[in-house]
């Protein structure tokens, strides 16, 4: 065999394992939904497959026209016989109603670019009858027992009476001596959140591992001052109900869309187990004192 034959069966054999392995390299994207309201989430799920033991440049996932990003969830991973997965879930929202498109999205395998497809979301305006009272998602309850016990009742009774005729023979011996009268300083909506927020400072929740009391906490702290300063029903109310209210107080865009970010991140704490960091705890707790320090300032 001549040594240009041998090359070019060398060539031919070069070209189609490079093409192989480029087939086994596969880029997904998909949503959850592709349709929502503004301000509503999106799960976006990035889906890579490779061979085994190719390195891999993820997606830069800085900004998407049109979008913003409320969580990042960490980058998993899985080995099997035919090669590497990993897999990336992250949650977006849009304030800017339209029919937009998440682009294409770029990953390195080996030094070669690969794309996911693109991907639409229509973002609209919800249909919201702002006359109708709203109530917010409850806790679960005990029902109370409705079996009446009397013997809890005759041995109170029987002590009332008992410490009545005591006291008597008291008051008997000794002059009765009025103590004055106790006035109570009644705060501003303004002093008692901050005093609220202080003492949950304090508490240090999160380090204790209580990251969804804090949250209902810092949640519930807001709720007050706004119903005791601007006179919004708001204890009823789900959060997004609350920031359709909020929304005709005349605060600045900047300071809204954060205030929007960090009551719905109270709601994936609450209701979807979600974990923040102590970062993101820090950052909603400033959000919220400046929330407060801002509407008392323009209420």
């Amino acid at each position: 065999m001549s040594r240009l034959v041998r090359y070019i069966i060398a060539g031919i054999c070069l070209f189609t394992f490079s093409g192989s392995a480029d087939a086994q390299v596969l880029v997904k994207a998909f949503i959850d939904r592709d349709k929502i309201v503004v301000g509503d989430s999106v799960v976006l799920t990035l889906d890579v497959r490779a061979p085994l033991g190719q390195s891999i440049t993820w997606f830069n996932l800085d900004t998407i026209p049109h979008f913003e990003f409320l969580a990042k969830g960490k980058i998993d991973t899985l080995d099997g016989v035919d090669g590497k997965k990993w897999i990336q879930q992250v949650v977006i929202t849009s304030y800017d109603s339209g029919y937009w498109q998440i682009p294409m999205l770029p990953v390195t395998v080996e030094g070669k670019h690969y794309f996911s497809d693109s991907l639409s979301v229509q973002v609209g305006y919800a249909n919201t009858d702002l006359s109708q009272e709203y109530k917010d998602i409850k806790e679960i309850e005990e029902v109370a027992n409705t079996e009446t016990n009397y013997i809890p009742w005759i041995i109170g009774a029987v002590t009332l009476v008992a410490l009545g005729v005591m006291l008597a023979l008291f008051l008997r011996k000794k002059k009765k001596i009025e103590a004055p009268p106790v006035v109570a300083i009644a705060l501003t909506p303004y002093d008692e959140a901050l005093a609220a927020l202080e003492k949950l400072k304090k508490e240090d929740l999160p380090g204790k591992g209580e990251v969804k009391k804090y949250y209902t906490a810092l949640n519930d702290i807001l709720r007050t001052y706004v119903h005791r300063k601007m006179n919004i029903s708001s204890a009823e109310k789900t959060n997004e109900e609350l920031i359709v209210d909020l929304r005709r107080a005349p605060m600045q865009p900047e300071y809204f869309k954060e205030l929007t970010n960090a009551l719905r991140m109270t709601d994936f704490v609450k209701f979807a187990r979600y974990e923040p960091n102590a970062e993101d705890n820090e950052k909603n707790f400033g959000i919220i004192e400046s929330t407060i320090k801002t509407l008392n300032n323009i209420a």
